[in-house]
């Protein structure tokens, strides 16, 4: 018994010294301060940079700020030299950002930190003394932190933003999902994500209103069949065949640790897509750019748009799409086209929106009056059961006295019921459909 307890201590100690010995040698350490002139490329959002020397073609790690003195350490994917932009495609300090003389260390003990000016660790990779030898950043757009035999103590892919590149995964234990920008100006964490779930993908915006998102898209070709629990989801590209010119855009849905159980093709632009990304966007929008590096000038290529009825696979018309005209307005034929009022449908503008709401009287629905729409649904409609059975003015009153229902949704022919507590966007569908929208005024 004694020579066990002997042993294992001794195990413990030794693969604890070994651990601590292994460092970052000098030659390998950095540290860039945030200061200095801007780069003169054209970048996303308008913003302002400054390049860092971790670079590896068309990567390139950055400070880069589109309000002064407001800077996110990401980094940005595109050709040196060319006159088209360079995207934003993955955000280290997402929504806690640093000013001017901010300061990112690599230092001996493996841990990658990001402090502002005034010492304060805004970011940091969390492995300090943890056997990392070297930091690097591969051609796939992965920044690894690695120990003595090669292996990723901390990678990027394992942190998505809003992007995924290619051969980046998404995992049901993290992480499961990419979530949007708020905007094009703000870099913190919008409303919408993309989650991985049991057996399938699925589209969310949340609202500060709500303890649980609303669902605005899911479909089978989003997943696995029925019963079978996916591991893990691939976006990837691959030539269609050795001679093909075409490239396909995929995401591979996975069943075991191996094999792929099936794939949703995306995409087939007829060139090398290697240098692909896929995006959710700020506005909920779900799309593939693809970098074309045979042309100087607009060398991005969007070779996916699932909320568009030209290019989407399934031909979703962007009308789904929440706040495609903004918090309250109408979309037909892929346009925001009136403003719903009381006082019937203006003309659309960006300041559309719902009526304002007093004071909430729990209980007391006959002082709650509504306004009617006609032929209209909401993005809700079609991926929420509702309640069915209903007659309209057990509706109403179900709305009435849910201070969070801002309006209802009644389809006439099989009296289904939706209540929706937040509006967005309605959707015209035809007049011989009997659908109507409630609003409260």
């Amino acid at each position: 018994m004694s020579s066990s307890i002997f042993l294992f201590f001794t195990v413990i100690f030794f693969s604890s010294f070994f651990v601590t010995e292994s460092i970052v040698p000098s030659s390998k350490t950095f540290k860039f301060i945030n200061q200095g002139d801007f780069g003169k490329d054209m970048v996303e959002y308008d913003a302002h940079y400054r390049a860092i020397s971790l670079f590896n073609s068309p990567f390139q790690l950055c400070f880069y700020n589109k309000t002064p003195n407001v800077f996110t350490l990401a980094l940005r994917m595109g050709l040196v030299g060319s006159q088209s932009i360079f995207r934003w495609v993955w955000d280290a300090n997402r929504g806690n950002p640093v000013r001017e003389n901010a300061i990112l260390t690599f230092g001996t003990d493996g841990n990658l930190v990001l402090a502002d000016a005034d010492g304060q660790i805004a970011w940091q990779t969390g492995t300090a003394n943890k056997g990392v030898v070297g930091l690097n950043l591969l051609s796939n757009g992965n920044i690894v932190l690695y120990d003595n035999h090669g292996k990723f103590i901390w990678q990027s892919f394992d942190h998505p933003s809003d992007t995924l590149l290619v051969g980046q995964s998404l995992r049901p234990n993290g992480p499961n999902r990419i979530i949007s920008r708020s905007s094009d100006v703000d870099g913190s964490e919008g409303p919408y994500s993309f989650v991985l779930e049991k057996n399938r993908l699925n589209l969310y915006l949340k609202s500060k209103k709500l303890k649980k998102p609303l669902l605005y898209y899911t479909s089978d070709w989003f997943g696995t069949s029925q019963g079978q629990i996916m591991t893990r989801v691939l976006f990837n590209t691959a030539p269609e065949s050795k001679e093909a010119y075409a490239y396909e855009l995929t995401l591979e849905y996975f069943v075991s640790n191996y094999s792929s159980s099936r794939r949703s093709i995306l995409g087939r632009p007829k060139y090398n897509s290697t240098l692909s990304f896929l995006r959710l966007g700020f506005d909920g929008s779900l799309k593939i750019y693809t970098l074309y590096d045979r042309v100087i000038y607009a060398n991005w290529e969007v070779t996916f748009s699932l909320f568009d009825l030209i290019t989407g696979n399934d031909g979703i018309s962007e009308c789904l799409l929440p706040s495609k005209c903004g918090s309250f307005g109408l979309c037909e034929d892929e346009q925001c086209v009136a403003c719903p009022t009381a006082k019937g449908l203006l003309g659309w503008t960006k300041n559309c929106g719902p009526p304002m709401q007093r004071k909430c009287d729990i209980g007391k629905p006959d002082k709650v009056d509504y306004f009617k729409i006609m032929g209209v649904q909401h993005f809700m409609n079609d991926y929420s059961t509702g309640e069915g059975s209903l007659k309209l003015d057990e509706c109403r009153d179900k709305c009435s006295k849910d201070c969070k229902c801002l309006g209802f949704f009644y389809e006439q022919e099989s009296s289904k019921c939706l209540l929706a507590p937040v509006l967005g966007t309605l959707y015209k569908v035809d007049d011989y459909l009997p659908r109507v929208a409630y609003i409260k005024l």
